[in-house]
């Protein structure tokens, strides 16, 4: 069963393919994501993840098919324009100049009309949020892989949009601030925002998400609310590793944990390599 909303979509991909030296990365999907929602896109490596968010995002064409936001094609959009419409954290958060933090972060006003008052106070808010405040007159270039996430993620706060995507957001993180940007992510959803995130760790993804997209070899093989979603079968079929599913104890969601291959839980010898 899917999870989508009966909204109008903020985001949407129609019969979207992205083909790649003709290897096919995303097979035709049809998705649509709503306002007010966090959706988390999960699969094994190479399941076409972060190729459907760069599709979403504009930075890759489609082969075939159309991406939309805000009911309107991507093509048909101005840069600046979209860049008040949609931000985007992508995996690789290097910087090749040697900017301060702070002002990395307040790049993400440039797409908006000035207004300092009001630039200064968003920007004070992400640095904030994002744990920076220490760190704002750093060289971006000496920061650990952390906290250069972090001043990324402060970035897309900063530029204040309507769509939110993340790629791997939580990558480099330690548990705290894997689970305070997360928190954040979720408060902008019931904010308002369409919020994707690209999320290896299914126990976040259970979390915090509304609904859950997995992948496999760039097909949408499983859609809905988590509890819907992370079904011991399913996640073993994709990810080709025995799991438990439980309750968490405290958060009332799924819990995954990885079992031993059952030849090995029986007793069984593994066979040679």
């Amino acid at each position: 069963m899917s999870a989508a909303v009966d909204r109008a979509p903020a985001l949407a991909l129609e019969h979207a393919a992205l083909v790649i030296d003709g290897r096919v990365i995303v097979d035709h999907v049809d998705l649509r994501f709503a306002p007010g929602t966090l959706t988390a896109l999960v699969g094994p490596n190479g399941a076409g993840k972060s190729s459907l968010l760069s599709l979403a995002a504009g930075d890759r064409r489609p082969s075939e098919g159309l991406v939309s936001v805000g009911g309107r094609a991507l093509p048909e959009w101005r840069v600046r324009e979209l860049a008040r419409e949609r931000a985007v954290m992508p995996q690789d958060h290097s910087v090749r100049f040697g900017f301060g933090v702070r002002e990395v972060v307040a790049m993400g006003r440039l797409p908006h009309d000035s207004d300092p008052a009001r630039d200064d106070d968003i920007v004070e808010a992400s640095l904030a949020t994002a744990d920076l405040l220490a760190l704002t007159e750093r060289n971006v270039q000496t920061l650990s892989g952390g906290e250069a996430a972090r001043t990324a993620f402060a970035r897309v706060l900063a530029q204040d949009t309507p769509v939110v995507l993340l790629d791997e957001p939580t990558a480099a993180l330690d548990l705290h601030h894997q689970e305070r940007l997360l928190q954040h992510a979720r408060r902008l959803a019931d904010d308002g925002a369409c919020v994707l995130a690209v999320l290896h760790d299914l126990n976040l993804a259970s979390a915090y998400s509304d609904r859950i997209v997995m992948l496999c070899e760039g097909r949408v093989v499983a859609d809905g609310t988590p509890r819907e979603v992370l079904q011991r079968e399913t996640i073993e079929r994709v990810y080709r590793q025995p799991v438990l599913v439980i309750e968490h104890p405290t958060r009332g969601v799924p819990l995954v944990l990885t079992d031993m291959p059952r030849e090995i839980a029986a007793g069984t010898p593994m066979p040679p390599r």
